[in-house]
C-alpha cells in the first residue's frame, strides 16, 4: 500500500511538473499567426526607422527570416505562391531595440526585491513590438543567460536577448539581491568571469568607485564587450573620461552638479528643487553634453520609469496579478502631490537634456527599465517612452528612431536590424492606425514579426493575463 501511495505521488508530481513546463515553455506555435515562406505586406505605410518622412502604400515581402524588396505598391515584384496580407490603414514600423530591459519586477510593497519574470515578460516584450532587447542589469544572470538560449532555440516566445551581466555595485546597496565589489581586482574578476559565461556587456552601478569602474572598463574593453552605467558615486564627465560606453537615465541621475558630491561617494539627490534649479543651456551642463558625444557616449532614455502616475490602461491591469495590483494601485493612491510633481519636472528635465544631447551629435537610445515603483511594465514602458518623447519635443519619426536604428547602432548591428531595408532580418511591427500623427497608435499592435515569423499579439498577452507580479 505504502509504495502505491508513493507511485501515485510521484505520477501526480511528475504529471504536475509536465505541466509547469509546459506552460513555461510551449514553443512558438500557439503565438504564431503568420507561418509562409515569403510573405507580402501590402498597401501599408512605412516609417523605416531611419528618421525619413513616412511612405505611403508600400508593399513589403519578407522570407527566409529577411527583408527581400520594398517599395510602391504594384512596383515590386511578389514571387508566385506567397502569401499576401492586405495591411491598408496600417502602419509598418521596425521592430523597437530595447536599450535598458529588465527580466525582472519590484515584489510591491516597499520591499526592495525583484521578482525575475522569466515567463511573462519575453512575451510581453514581444507583444508590444520589441523585437530585440537588451538587458541593461540582471539579479539572475544564469536565468537571463539560459532564457536567450531558449528563446534562440525556439522553446519559448521572445525578443532577441542580449544579456548584461551586472550589477558591478560598490558597498551601500539598497538591493539585497546585488553583489558589492571589494576593490578594483574584483570587479575585473567579475567581467571575466560573466564574459567566460556569455554576457554581451555589463552594467556599473550607483556606489562604484572610479578605480572599479576603470578596471571593470578595461577587462570589458580588452574583450570588446562595452559597459553602461547608471552612476550615482562617478560624475557623467569622469565616466566619460574613463572611457565608458553608455549612461543610464540620462542628467536627471548626474550627480557631478550637487554642492555636496564628493569623490566616490554617492550622495542624496538629485531633488526636485536640484533639478528645478538646473539649467540645461547653462555652461556646466553643456560642457557635459560636449564631452559626452566627444567621448561618443550613447544616453538611454528611460522616461516611462519616472513617471510615477501614468495613464492607467486596462492592459496594464490585466496583466497584473491581483495582489501585485492591489499593492500597486494602494501605493499610487497614496503618491503625494509633492512626489507627482517632482516626476513630472524628472520628465521635463530630463526630455530638454535629451534633446540638446541629440542636436549636439549625441546617440540617444531608449529602454523600459521595469523598476520603479511598477508602473513601467515590459513592453508597455516601452511604447510609453515613444510617447514621452513626442510628447517633448522630439517628432513621432524621431523618437521611432531613437527606440529602433538608434538601438541596433549602439549594439553595433545596425547593419542587420533596426530599420525597414531590403537584406535586414525581418523584425516589423505592424500597427492599426499612424503613429506618425498620432504617437499612441505604438499601442495598437496588430502583428509583430521576428525573423519573418508573425506573432498574435493578443495571444501572447492573453497567455501572461494576471501573470506580472508572480512570474
Amino acid at each position: 500500500m505504502a509504495k502505491l501511495v508513493f507511485l501515485l505521488i510521484a505520477a501526480v508530481a511528475s504529471s504536475a511538473a509536465a505541466h509547469a513546463q509546459g506552460q513555461f515553455t510551449p514553443g512558438l506555435k500557439p503565438f504564431v499567426a503568420v507561418d509562409a515562406p515569403v510573405v507580402a505586406l501590402e498597401h501599408v505605410r512605412v516609417i523605416d526607422g531611419t528618421g525619413a518622412p513616412p511612405e505611403e502604400d508600400q508593399t513589403i515581402v519578407i522570407g527566409h527570416g529577411r527583408i527581400l524588396a520594398t517599395g510602391r505598391f504594384g512596383e515590386v515584384a511578389v514571387p508566385e505562391g506567397t502569401q499576401r496580407l492586405d495591411l491598408s490603414n496600417r502602419t509598418v514600423i521596425p521592430g523597437l531595440v530595447g536599450m535598458h530591459e529588465h527580466l525582472f519586477y519590484p515584489s510591491g510593497g516597499g520591499v526592495p526585491i525583484y521578482i525575475e519574470h522569466a515567463m511573462s515578460f519575453p512575451r510581453l516584450y514581444l507583444a508590444s513590438g520589441v523585437t530585440t532587447a537588451r538587458t541593461a542589469g540582471t539579479l539572475e544572470a544564469y536565468t537571463d543567460l539560459n532564457l536567450k538560449k531558449m528563446i534562440d532555440a525556439g522553446q519559448m516566445p521572445g525578443p532577441k536577448m542580449h544579456i548584461t551581466a551586472g550589477y558591478l555595485e560598490g558597498k551601500g546597496s539598497f538591493a539585497v539581491q546585488m553583489p558589492e565589489l571589494t576593490g578594483p581586482e574584483d570587479a575585473r574578476r567579475f567581467v571575466e568571469y560573466w564574459a567566460s559565461q556569455g554576457a554581451e556587456s555589463f552594467k556599473a552601478y550607483m556606489h562604484i568607485t572610479r578605480a572599479e569602474l576603470e578596471a571593470a572598463l578595461t577587462a570589458a574593453h580588452s574583450r570588446g564587450l562595452k559597459l553602461t552605467g547608471h552612476l550615482c558615486s562617478v560624475g557623467f564627465r569622469e565616466a566619460a573620461a574613463l572611457g565608458i560606453d553608455n549612461l543610464e537615465h540620462g542628467l536627471v541621475v548626474d550627480t557631478e552638479f550637487l554642492a555636496s558630491k564628493q569623490p566616490d561617494v554617492c550622495p542624496t539627490g538629485p531633488t526636485g528643487e536640484d533639478l528645478a534649479k538646473l539649467d540645461i543651456g547653462s555652461e556646466p551642463v553643456q560642457q557635459t553634453i560636449r564631452e559626452l558625444v566627444q567621448h561618443h557616449v550613447a544616453v538611454t532614455s528611460t522616461l516611462a520609469v519616472f513617471e510615477v502616475a501614468p495613464p492607467l490602461a486596462q492592459r496594464f491591469i490585466d496583466a497584473l496579478a491581483p495582489d501585485a495590483l492591489r499593492n500597486y494601485l494602494v501605493s499610487r493612491d497614496r503618491l503625494s502631490d509633492a512626489v507627482r510633481k517632482a516626476s513630472a519636472l524628472r520628465v521635463q528635465k530630463e526630455l530638454e537634456f535629451e534633446r540638446a544631447f541629440v542636436n549636439a551629435g549625441g546617440l540617444l537610445v531608449a529602454g523600459c527599465d521595469p523598476t520603479g515603483n511598477g508602473s513601467a511594465v515590459a513592453g508597455f514602458g516601452d511604447q510609453r517612452n515613444l510617447e514621452l518623447l513626442a510628447s517633448g519635443g522630439f517628432t513621432p519619426v524621431e523618437a521611432i528612431r531613437i527606440a529602433t536604428f538608434n538601438g541596433a547602432r549602439l549594439l553595433g548591428l545596425d547593419d542587420k536590424l533596426g530599420s525597414i531595408a531590403v537584406g535586414k532580418q525581418a523584425d516589423i511591427v505592424v500597427l492599426d492606425g499612424n503613429p506618425a500623427s498620432q504617437i499612441a497608435d505604438v499601442e495598437k499592435v496588430h502583428l509583430v514579426f521576428k525573423d519573418g515569423l508573425g506573432f498574435d499579439p493578443e495571444k501572447l498577452l492573453a497567455s501572461v493575463r494576471g501573470q506580472v507580479g508572480v512570474h
